[in-house]
């Protein structure tokens, strides 16, 4: 029984699924908006909003957390510097996301997730 077991796991094993969530994060902090699966933009949502919220303390270890996560300097200096400053008076819900109608090959539902 899967109680108290939320995460989705994408059919793929530990190293491919935070492989994913790391470059859906990437993308999303580049370029603000992206277009996936709705159920990737849900599992997304937490992942990308506790980086900026590490990101709002602006301190060396908040830095090297983020680092952690996404794998990238560029990218962490991009949340600490530019998106984070954005949301120092918002308590949470950074992101947006939309639904779209099904994607036309397998019938799966899209959706953007975008930072508000």
């Amino acid at each position: 029984m899967r109680h108290h077991n939320a995460n989705r796991k994408f059919g793929r094993v530990t190293k491919v699924r935070k492989g994913l969530m790391r470059s859906l994060a990437v993308a999303l902090v580049e370029k603000g908006k992206i277009k996936t699966t709705e159920a990737k933009a849900k599992e997304l949502r937490p992942y990308v909003e506790k980086m900026v919220t590490a990101g709002k303390k602006n301190t060396l270890a908040a830095r090297r957390n983020i680092i952690e996560k996404v794998g990238s300097e560029k990218v962490a200096k991009l949340v600490v510097e530019t998106l984070s400053p954005k949301y120092l008076d918002v308590k949470g819900g950074y992101t947006r996301i939309t639904k779209l109608g099904r994607r036309l090959k397998d019938a799966s539902p899209m959706a953007y997730i975008e930072f508000i």
